[in-house]
């Protein structure tokens, strides 16, 4: 039996697993990402912990292909990080830094192309070799594959599609210091803006004007009840996600849309809105698209990395 570690490194924890070659998930665990002193721990924690596990199930390197890496920031082909701010890591070959301690083959990517690997693996994208992930969570991350493999860009930067730009009249800054970009409008942090901007300025009766701080969750919520106002809402944020998909699938093309991320737990309403209106007024070509809601929850960079 051949084995591989799934890594998924996050801001406050490192997720790891190990993985059968088959996928078959052995044991996942974590442990604290300490990102101290420009994260310097980091690959050393990980190390430890790989070294660690394989001692206990009695691995030895020959049972263990490699390790696979998602990094949140853009990752090149070589496994060089470019920047990595919520680790504190400036320009940085994991592949080789990571490599070298742990004595076993490492391959890095971003966060988020793993993490749509990983549904296309085992999740809500099997059977499809062409597809495209959104991730809705505080912000909003993509990744695309084309012919079962990651579309990662020159920078790494491939499938960062909450930062396409969907209103370039708007002055709100984003948090990477643009403006008018998908993320303002579809992330949780975004949803939560836009109905708390509508409840102050709609005259509407609205079950969300009883809340003290609004989240994506209650807009959902709010909605399925059938609050008009809640609605409307979901349905500017479903429009304008159908929008950014349009320009996505006359790029590349794919047989489904997978969505993922914390706001996705909302569930059908989302793939249905996104599909209503994203149908309208496309290209032949591209109609009849599959929509699809991610299945491996915050598993899914585990599961990317290991394949």
């Amino acid at each position: 039996m051949k084995y591989v570690f799934g890594i998924d490194i996050g801001g406050t924890t490192v997720k790891m697993g190990l993985f059968t070659v088959e996928g078959e998930m052995v044991e996942k665990w974590e442990i604290p990402t300490r990102c101290e002193n420009g994260g310097e721990a980091v690959p050393a924690d990980i190390t430890e912990a790989i070294h660690k596990k394989m001692a206990e199930k009695k691995l030895t390197k020959e049972d263990v292909l490699g390790v696979g890496v998602g990094v949140p920031g853009p990752v090149k082909s070589d496994g060089t990080v470019l920047k990595c701010a919520n680790l504190g890591w400036g320009i940085m070959n994991v592949n080789k830094v990571l490599g070298d301690m742990v004595g076993l083959p490492v391959y890095a990517a971003n966060d988020a192309n793993v993490a749509a690997l990983g549904e296309m693996w085992k999740g809500g994208g099997q059977g499809y070799k062409d597809m495209v992930m959104i991730t809705l969570g505080t912000g909003v991350g993509g990744g695309i594959i084309v012919n079962g493999s990651v579309v990662a860009g020159s920078n790494g930067a491939g499938g960062e599609i909450g930062h396409m730009v969907v209103n370039p009249d708007e002055t709100r800054i984003c948090g990477c210091g643009g403006h008018g970009h998908l993320e303002q409008y579809t992330s949780a942090t975004g949803i939560a803006y836009l109905a708390t901007e509508a409840v102050k300025n709609s005259d509407k009766k609205s079950e969300l004007s009883k809340f003290e701080k609004i989240t994506a969750k209650d807009v959902f919520d709010c909605a399925k009840a059938g609050d008009e106002l809640a609605d409307e809402i979901v349905n500017k944020v479903c429009k304008i996600l159908a929008g950014a998909l349009k320009c996505i699938v006359a790029s590349v093309d794919p047989e489904a849309f997978v969505i993922g991320g914390g706001v996705s737990k909302a569930g059908t309403i989302i793939t249905d809105l996104v599909r209503k209106y994203y149908e309208d007024n496309l290209l032949n070509a591209f109609q009849g698209k599959e929509f699809k809601l991610a299945t491996l929850g915050n598993d899914a960079g585990m599961y990317g990395s290991a394949k």
